[in-house]
């Protein structure tokens, strides 16, 4: 089973934004249903998986990136501001 963790850990390394379901896991890794459960299942006991609402298996550093607002500039003052300094 450890081949297996490291195998696909490896596999999520390499190519970031990958998804996949237990079933494509199963065949690219070429494992019995219930041993792909037992890895994925390690996986995300360990924070390195997360599973998403559709059952894809994501990253966890794959997930969205929140970001602060954005101010909005006032044009106005700005405009008036440059007119001023000519």
């Amino acid at each position: 089973m450890q081949d297996v963790l490291a195998r696909l850990r490896s596999e999520y390394m390499e190519m970031p934004g990958l998804r996949l379901k237990s079933e494509q896991v199963q065949r690219l890794c070429g494992i019995e249903p219930n041993v792909c459960q037992s890895v994925l299942d390690a996986l995300v006991d360990a924070k390195f998986l997360w599973v998403t609402s559709g059952g894809h298996y994501s990253r966890v550093t794959d997930g969205e990136i929140r970001r602060p607002p954005l101010e909005k500039a006032d044009l106005r003052k700005a405009g008036r501001q440059s007119l001023k300094a000519s």
